[in-house]
């Protein structure tokens, strides 16, 4: 199988050298779900959409919002309408101008649009209130302390509102307003854009085109670049690091992220919840006691894998020391899953087909099984494994979050009764208090006693078994110049050249 794609790749991607330093070759470790930013869910979709679509903000490499498609910004003083002031002479890929009115379009699709995955981060929304072309002003229900960080994500993101009412699915052909615009996509193989000549900042990136190409398998990605049919690659296996850091062909570029990868264990959506694991939460906490951070992170991580034990990432000042790692203790796990009567649980755990995950699946289903627990393993293309999440067609996933500025998007779409990303269906009223309250509180140590009041009571329920924290590893060929990495995870071209 490595050989077949590693074959298809060079006869797709070999071209003259001077191509070479017109293309820039991301491998990417899943393909993108949904290329429409209302909808999407995936962090490789996000790579993507940096190049493809705009947003109102962006943040900087040390974490400050800085300007985007919006120049400036201000509150009123109740804290409930943010005013933008907007670049002028912008258009989207089709040529049409993005404006004020283009802003209050998309605001409503994400709020309206059946399947959006953005209502959730826009409940505080009220209305978009076109001013003149170049103002816009978001009325809000009440204060929120998370709006300027969902803006500079895929909210923000703005599309061409004259794509949307076309016939067709949006995403098949995005529209969108960035540096790069779509040119075709081979599903499960690549993603194809190239400049787009009329970007406002258009002679910062010189490079002409760039393709993501995706390979789950690590071996095979590092392979690729190796033989120099990619320029750059996200999250090197934590065992190839020694391997990349000896090539003198190579750089390797980490930078610690945002996010965290967790077992999300479905408690309440369908049928399959209906299991001891997703009604007792003492089996959770047989199953967390069951697995050793630190092992996985020196077994697997080659120990750039950081231990979790809850969504906040150590720099964040919103990590609480109330929580400290829940060590391994196969002893105390067997007596808890005596005492719920069920000694030898079974489920099956589903996890994207990437070979890392695969090494850690079968290191927790080793190491519960110790305990007494009977895993079956279940690797799936990764945006299908999405779909059956959202469906309630699992047990337990291993999945990722490539972590957000604000806390809120660390915790509230996963944790709330009706948030967007809660697959497990886990609902309780007293956390939505907490994480409602949090997002209207702008003073950091009273929004971090909130929110240690909300964890207080998911790290006892457990619909969540953090893992560890995710980093950003990227690798690229001496050739490629000009990157920067960004906490975030994302793949900025500004400045990029391939060649010299």
């Amino acid at each position: 199988m490595r050989a077949i794609k590693m074959v298809a790749l060079a006869a797709g991607l070999l071209a003259s050298s001077a191509a070479f330093a017109q293309t820039l070759r991301v491998g990417l470790n899943e393909d993108p779900d949904v290329l429409d930013p209302h909808r999407a869910r995936t962090y490789v979709g996000r790579i993507v959409f940096t190049s493809l679509c705009d947003k109102l903000v962006d943040i900087s490499p040390d974490l400050q919002f800085v300007p985007q498609l919006a120049t400036s910004w201000s509150w009123s003083a109740d804290q409930k309408a943010l005013t933008f002031k907007l670049r002028q002479g912008v258009t989207f890929h089709d040529g049409t101008p993005f404006d004020a009115a283009a802003v209050k379009a998309n605001i409503e699709r994400a709020l309206t649009l059946s399947d959006s995955n953005r209502k959730s981060e826009l409940t505080s929304v009220a209305a978009a209130e076109v001013v003149d072309p170049s103002t816009v002003v978001i009325k809000l229900k009440q204060p929120d302390a998370t709006l300027l960080a969902t803006l500079s994500d895929r909210a923000g993101m703005m599309l061409s509102p004259a794509a949307f009412g076309k016939s067709g699915d949006f995403s098949q052909n995005p529209v969108c307003s960035g540096p790069y615009k779509f040119v075709r996509r081979v599903q499960n193989d690549r993603i194809e854009l190239t400049k787009y000549d009329a970007y406002w900042d258009a002679a910062s990136y010189p490079i002409k085109n760039v393709t993501f190409i995706s390979i789950p398998d690590t071996t095979v990605r590092l392979a690729n670049l190796r033989a120099g049919d990619l320029d750059m690659l996200e999250r090197l296996a934590p065992s190839d690091v020694p391997t990349v850091k000896s090539d003198p062909k190579l750089n390797f570029v980490p930078v610690t992220g945002l996010g965290y990868v967790s077992m999300r264990i479905n408690v309440a959506n369908g049928p399959r919840a209906k299991n001891p694991l997703g009604q007792d939460k003492r089996i959770r906490q047989a199953l967390q006691l069951a697995i050793g951070r630190n092992i996985i992170n020196e077994v697997v991580g080659a120990g750039i894998l950081p231990p979790a034990q809850q969504p906040f990432p150590p720099a964040s000042p919103f990590h609480s020391d109330k929580f400290p790692l829940v060590e391994r203790d196969a002893e105390k796990a067997k007596a808890l899953l005596a005492a719920a009567g069920v000694p030898n649980p079974s489920f099956e755990m589903v996890f994207g087909n990437s070979s890392t995950t695969q090494q850690i699946a079968e290191l927790i289903q080793a190491m519960a099984g110790e305990v007494g627990f009977k895993i079956t393993l279940r690797p799936t293309e990764f945006a299908a494994m999405q779909q059956e999440m959202e469906q309630g067609n699992f047990d337990v996933s291993i999945i990722g979050w490539s972590g957000r500025v604000d806390p809120d998007g660390n915790i509230h779409q996963f944790a709330t009764c009706k948030g967007n990303l809660n697959d497990s269906r886990y609902c309780n009223a007293e956390v939505d208090k907490y994480l409602n309250e949090a997002r209207q509180v702008t003073d950091e140590g009273a929004r971090k006693e909130i929110y240690d009041k909300a964890q207080a009571i998911l790290l006892d329920d457990l619909p969540t078994i953090y893992i560890y924290y995710q980093p950003w590893p990227f690798v690229l060929a001496k050739d490629v110049t000009g990157f920067q990495p960004y906490p975030d995870g994302m793949i900025r071209l500004k400045g990029m050249k391939v060649g010299g």
